[in-house]
């Protein structure tokens, strides 16, 4: 055991840890008083989420916002009430009827039309057909309670031998569920981790409580931000999932640097300043990073993204926060109990990572063959990355037993596949030839007669596509459309065409974040590079780790592919959600650098030690190793239980994250790193003068630490 014959200087975060010991009480009531104070707000004042997927410039918005100007009935969503009688419906005539009258005088009901005032909205056999409630807005903007309402009435029509499910993404939105016991099932997997880690219950929970804290605080101001900035209604299982992780992360790192000044022979207030001078840097460091990569999703300028992106850039910099300042008071009330439990197991002379350290020595050994095998495994992962198809889940996607997915399956066997995603193809002034240059295009089943708009300026005429709306047929019909079938036509009778509506729309979307997403990762890529050499003075190092960050990020991509994209291990087949691969980038970028950052700077601390490339390349993966794995099994286990919700977007991210954080800690940490660290030796270490002149001294290690 190593005992400190000189006191270190302490920094800002050991200063900070210092008055936090110093007023403990304080320090917890003041969290405990702010927490309850925002959380009692928010629930006085609710919340206002609300989805905006407008993208001005893309003809799906043009041709929206043209319905919506000249006050046309598609400008409004609708929910289609979708009737089945295998007897025929010309007998539950009467009972319809009655129902749809009493949906008509429902709040938010712009237009009711009855299956029996269209004969197109019956199917050929008599057995299927709708009704189409038109809603007096987007399905966003209409309150869900008025929706709920109208589904409700519908579904009081259902008798014996009538069948009535409520469709549409209005009524889609209403029937899903959130995150369901996700949390809980990751929170009691990740105590679970701890105690096995630490022993000791107590310990285990102090970077759980002050996760909770994090979180909660968090959510309560993103709900009450909700009445003045554009959020989301996805964002809290979003915020929840990304706060556990990273919270519990942040906790144990510092924690874990805490145990080990401890076992070094530090006091319990000098180990807790020691502990947040290392350790609480690096998470300072990590947690700006992460902040910077969310924040770099506005150079996306996707509304739907923004507000996402802002609270959970919130979320990472209120986690940090109770890391840095709420933990040091919990450690100071409880540290008497985990000093001595961390005394008695070093008392029993169990070397501290002595397996990673014959690890390294391994890898050290055969370093290339090591670097090759990862490379080649993250690399096979990767490639279905290529193939990947972006859009929006839609009812099809559903669980069979819920109603969004059954009005779906019952509209596609009475009118075919494409009836649920149909084009909404508008025309600026008379609509000409526009019906019947539609249904000569193949891969059109039907198209309805023009609707003018109320004021008469525009027209409407809606196609439905033979193929599905997920299918990649539908998306080579847009493209046909606006690139082959519209212009020549508006080129002869000089109307403007826009192809537009909700199928349209997804397929604009997952093009415009396509389009813009080299911009986003230059700029992530670029500010976190800086910052890493910054903090390492190198240009190797910040190389390194942004190839090996996007490896990462790419297999984790790839493994969405295989499960969602294709359909594997019983997952529904259908395109990846458009925002996925955008927030995945954002929050693993981010969290990869808290462990680049944690090892590389305890590497960094033994080679300004001793000057031993080998040895400090060991030491730092033995000093590191097991609270990377530590740490990375938390987050997995965190993030995986995700996989269990209902909701498609969720279980993508979730498993999206849980990959990326495993290939990580294991692949990477655990045999990139110290393969290519060995391989570059001394030159790691390089910066060309004229860099280091110039750029600032930012140090992550302790200062003025007395070693062996």
């Amino acid at each position: 055991m190593t005992s400190l014959t000189d006191k270190p200087v302490a920094g800002v975060f050991g200063r900070m840890a210092a008055w936090s010991q110093r007023h403990r009480w304080v320090a917890l009531l003041l969290w405990v008083a702010v927490v309850a104070a925002i959380t009692v707000g928010a629930r006085l004042a609710g919340s206002s989420y609300h989805n905006d997927f407008a993208l001005p410039g893309t003809d799906a918005q043009a041709a929206a916002d043209l319905l919506k100007k000249h006050g046309s009935v598609q400008a409004g969503a609708a929910v289609q009430i979708v009737f089945q009688d295998r007897g025929g419906l010309r007998d539950d005539r009467a009972a319809v009827e009655r129902m749809l009258g009493r949906v008509r005088g429902l709040p938010s009901v712009a237009d009711v039309r009855s299956p029996y005032a269209d004969a197109s909205a019956v199917s050929k056999d008599g057995t299927i057909g709708y009704a189409t409630v038109t809603l007096a807005g987007k399905a966003e903007d209409v309150p869900k309670g008025d929706v709920v309402r109208i589904v409700d009435t519908a579904r009081s029509a259902a008798r014996d031998g009538l069948r009535v499910e409520a469709g549409g993404e209005a009524a889609r939105g209403v029937q899903q569920s959130g995150g369901g016991g996700a949390e809980g099932a990751g929170m009691l997997a990740a105590l679970v981790i701890l105690i096995l880690l630490f022993g000791s219950v107590v310990a285990a929970a102090l970077p759980l409580v002050t996760a909770l804290f994090a979180v909660g605080g968090a959510i309560g101001l993103i709900a009450l931000a909700s009445h003045v900035f554009t959020v989301a209604d996805f964002t809290p299982p979003v915020m929840m999932l990304v706060g556990l992780g990273v919270g519990v992360d942040y906790a144990l790192l510092i924690f874990y640097r805490y145990r080990h000044e401890l076992r070094r022979g530090a006091g319990r207030e000098d180990a807790v300043r020691a502990a947040l001078d290392a350790a609480g840097r690096t998470v300072f460091f990590a947690g700006c990073t992460v902040i910077i990569a969310l924040i770099g999703l506005i150079a996306l300028g996707l509304g739907a993204l923004q507000g996402v992106a802002l609270a959970v850039a919130l979320t990472v910099l209120v986690t940090m926060a109770a890391s840095l300042v709420l933990l040091p008071a919990l450690l100071a009330v409880v540290g008497g109990r985990i000093q001595r439990q961390v005394l008695k197991r070093a008392a029993r002379g169990r070397e501290e990572g002595r397996h990673w350290r014959r690890l390294a020595a391994a890898v050290q050994r055969r370093p290339l063959p090591a670097l090759l095998a990862a490379l080649v495994a993250l690399l096979a992962l990767s490639a279905p990355a290529l193939g990947m198809r972006l859009g929006f889940a839609d009812a099809g996607n559903d669980p069979r037993s819920a109603g969004s997915r059954q009005a779906y399956d019952l509209l596609a066997e009475g009118f075919g596949p494409g009836f649920s995603g149909p084009l909404v193809v508008v025309a600026e002034g008379a609509p000409g030839e526009l019906r019947a240059a539609l249904t000569r295009t193949p891969g059109i089943a039907a198209a309805t007669p023009p609707l003018p708009s109320r004021d008469g300026a525009i027209s409407t005429v809606i196609a439905f596509p033979t193929t599905s709306p997920q299918d990649e047929a539908t998306a080579r019909l847009v493209r046909t459309l606006r690139e082959d079938v519209l212009p020549p036509l508006e080129h002869r009778t000089g109307t403007a065409y826009l192809v537009g509506g909700p199928t349209a729309g997804a397929l604009d979307f997952a093009g415009t974040v396509a389009d813009r997403m080299p911009l986003f990762v230059a700029i992530v890529v670029g500010l976190s590079s800086l910052l890493l050499m910054v903090v390492f003075r190198s240009v190797l190092i910040p190389l390194k780790a942004a190839v090996l960050n996007l490896l990462s990020i790419t297999a984790a991509l790839g493994a969405i592919v295989l499960v969602f994209q294709d359909g594997r291990f019983g997952a529904a087949a259908g395109p990846i959600e458009a925002f996925i691969p955008v927030m995945i980038f954002a929050i693993v970028f981010g969290l990869s650098m808290d462990y680049e950052v944690f090892l590389v700077s305890r590497i960094h601390e033994e080679w300004e030690a001793g000057r031993d490339h080998e040895r400090a390349v060991r030491e730092g993966l033995a000093a590191t190793g097991k609270v990377i794995t530590a740490a990375a099994a938390i987050m997995i286990v965190v993030f995986a239980a995700f996989v269990l919700s209902p909701d498609r977007m969720l279980q993508q991210f979730g498993l999206g994250l849980a990959v990326a954080v495993l290939l990580d800690a294991v692949v990477i940490r655990c045999l990139i790193v110290p393969a290519v660290m060995q391989l570059l030796g001394r030159r790691a270490w390089w910066l060309p003068g004229p860099l280091a002149r110039r750029l600032p001294r930012v140090a992550l290690e302790r200062p003025a630490e007395v070693r062996r």
